[in-house]
């Protein structure tokens, strides 16, 4: 998910359907606002030279304030309790953040303000399965935690085949407003029209649930979504949704930190020692998105 300016990215590009499906685990969901303060995931112990790294602001504050949509299952999203915001996202940062001896309030907004709220200062960190890319690194900086890659998911009965960006033409398309799936649909579309085919229809939503519930009353005739969330989607949909075609643009998911604030380093530390110690995979599995596992984290590692 996450826009030509805000994009979630990708797995593996030559993945089938069927593998994103792997990728899927079960987990509540509901609707609401702000999380209060969580807990370390997983029991990640605070490492004191980690701990020292962290700019002396942030240290006597004490807690790292995330803006987050809240609307991206199974990375982050509202628990049944209707308020507390939950996810692989959620649980990887706050283990993250307890490595540095700090706590995390998750922040309940839509996803095309957090990088804005983050250059006001009103968050300190924007986690919502953020993909890296050049130009979001001009404003903010990133440390990389996992790769993507977007998926095409239809109605099960009498969705169209589409296999790629090419079979869009002449269909309707929902995408989250501000995702690299709205940018893509939106280039695609001028494609077509060029090659005197029919236009993609695109129609774009608040966010990705919005978009679900558009294909399910076939509004539209087809979504696009990073690969763990479509797989998610399809999984919960007991059959009335199913994955279309391959994933296409892998890439590399990032936190999101105000630019040359000196957090990025311990940040970096803190999930190298996560990987180390097994809890960073312990998370993923938990949520089943190991498959977008990576080895080698990086700040600032934008393939374009």
């Amino acid at each position: 998910m996450r826009p030509s300016s805000v994009n979630r990215s990708p797995l593996r590009r030559a993945a089938t359907a069927a593998s994103v499906l792997a990728l899927v685990a079960v987990a509540g969901c509901g609707s609401g606002s702000d999380n209060p303060t969580v807990k370390a995931s997983g029991g990640a112990q605070v490492d004191s030279a980690i701990a020292a790294k962290v700019p002396a602001a942030l240290r006597t504050k004490g807690t790292l304030v995330a803006g987050t949509d809240g609307a991206y299952a199974p990375n982050e999203f509202i628990d049944t309790d209707g308020r507390s915001i939950i996810g692989m996202d959620v649980d990887l940062i706050t283990a993250v953040a307890a490595v540095m001896g700090l706590k995390v309030q998750m922040k309940k907004t839509s996803f095309d303000a957090i990088i804005p709220g983050l250059k006001g200062g009103r968050y300190d960190l924007g986690v919502s399965s953020f993909t890296d890319n050049k130009e979001r690194e001009k404003v903010v900086d990133f440390v990389t935690y996992y790769k993507s890659g977007t998926a095409f998911f239809v109605n099960a009965s009498g969705g169209p085949d589409i296999k790629t960006l090419d079979d869009l033409c002449g269909h309707t398309v929902g995408v989250q407003k501000a995702t690299t799936q709205e940018a893509d649909a939106k280039a695609q579309s001028a494609k077509c029209t060029t090659g005197s085919k029919p236009k993609v229809d695109v129609r774009s939503f608040p966010d990705q649930n919005a978009a679900n519930l558009a294909l399910k009353s076939k509004r539209v005739e087809v979504s696009m979504a990073d690969s763990p969330i479509a797989a998610y989607q399809v999984k919960q949909s007991k059959g009335v949704f199913k994955l279309s075609g391959d994933l296409y643009g892998t890439a590399p998911y990032g936190f999101a930190i105000p630019k040359n604030n000196g957090l990025a380093q311990p940040m970096l530390d803190a999930l190298k020692k996560l990987m180390a110690d097994g809890t960073y995979l312990n998370i993923l599995k938990k949520w089943g998105v190991e498959a977008g596992a990576i080895t080698d984290p990086v700040i600032n590692g934008a393939q374009s």
